[in-house]
């Protein structure tokens, strides 16, 4: 990961007429449809072609991940659909490249594949996901990633941490508390992830919400591995959790009893569940402080970089200091 993207306007230069042409430049005839869809970091739009087909076409965000993560990214997504996994996959043109520059974008081609949002309370789609989901990491185990990132609370809670605090984002008569709360928060993390030491490390999926995950008739399906990466197993289960620990018990014991199916688990990774909730709060608030330059995020996201949204921040990280004293989900 490189992530040095900068530039106040990344995508200035990405017009319309730019889009089709790399469209063209991949071996597609296009109709001169486009239609925009819903992402912040990349740029993401539906083609129409001249058969009547529609593709995907994703463009990478300048700066953020060197060539080799994302061919690593396309990798793992080819390997997953050779073994018959339902995840969306790059297409190759007629040279078996995926990943193609036009100027000074980078962008690759998807089939497109639509769905509808998943409903996770279902008990027989918790079972469903857990054995989609043990698949993905039965394969996962196997290979390792090198490009990739790698997760650790380092990089994904104390990193961050230092460049919120240095941002200037963060109100100056709340700066203080929220150093407080977070430091306190980040030696818990720091405590939860010693009470499993030697802890296997695979490739996930890596941002495993409901909204990468698409349900059809035949079942669910990924639609998005921008952020794989190398890390613990329930980095791709606990966000499909909610409710309170009697709710996530059982949600989790449906999931997990389909995904050891395919994988095994390991049982005191139930120690991580609120260790890796306070990481995604941090690691989102620093996303947003990291992108503020783009002007896209103060139009999507007006609510930030406001005194509230900082308080609401370091209202649940102290939610959080309490949730992680307390005894971790029980299963049995």
């Amino acid at each position: 990961m490189i992530d040095n993207a900068t530039d106040t306007t990344p995508y200035a230069r990405l017009t319309p007429d730019l889009i089709l042409d790399a469209i063209e430049l991949f071996g597609l005839q296009t109709s001169g449809h486009m239609q925009a869809l819903n992402s912040y970091e990349n740029r993401v739009y539906q083609i129409g072609l001249e058969d009547g087909r529609f593709v995907v076409a994703k463009f990478y965000r300048p700066g953020r991940w060197s060539d080799a993560a994302i061919l690593e990214e396309h990798e793992f997504a080819l390997e997953l659909v050779r073994q018959e996994i339902p995840v969306v996959a790059p297409l190759a043109n007629e040279q078996g490249e995926t990943l193609i520059y036009i100027e000074d974008y980078r962008f690759a081609v998807f089939p497109r594949r639509g769905g509808r949002w998943p409903e996770l309370e279902d008990e027989d789609n918790q079972l469903w996901l857990g054995r989609f989901i043990g698949r993905i990491h039965a394969v996962g185990s196997y290979g390792a990633f090198q490009a990739r990132p790698r997760f650790s609370p380092q990089g994904f809670g104390r990193d961050n941490f230092a460049w919120l605090m240095e941002s200037g984002f963060i109100p100056a008569e709340l700066a203080h508390n929220y150093r407080a709360a977070a430091e306190s928060v980040l030696q818990q993390i720091d405590a939860a992830f010693a009470e499993v030491p030697d802890m296997r490390m695979i490739r996930l999926h890596g941002d495993c919400h409901p909204g990468n995950i698409l349900w059809t008739d035949k079942g669910p399906h990924f639609v998005d591995l921008d952020d794989c990466m190398t890390g613990p197993a329930m980095q791709d289960l606990w966000m499909l959790l909610s409710g309170d620990n009697p709710q996530m018990a059982m949600q989790l014991r449906n999931i997990l009893e389909g995904y050891q199916e395919f994988a095994d688990f390991d049982y005191r990774q139930l120690h991580l569940i609120e260790a890796l909730r306070s990481l995604r709060l941090i690691h989102y608030s620093t996303w947003l402080t990291r992108r503020w330059h783009d002007p896209a995020f103060p139009h999507h996201f007006p609510w930030f970089n406001t005194p509230r949204y900082w308080e609401e921040q370091l209202y649940t990280l102290r939610e959080q200091q309490e949730r992680m004293e307390m005894p971790a989900i029980d299963l049995f």
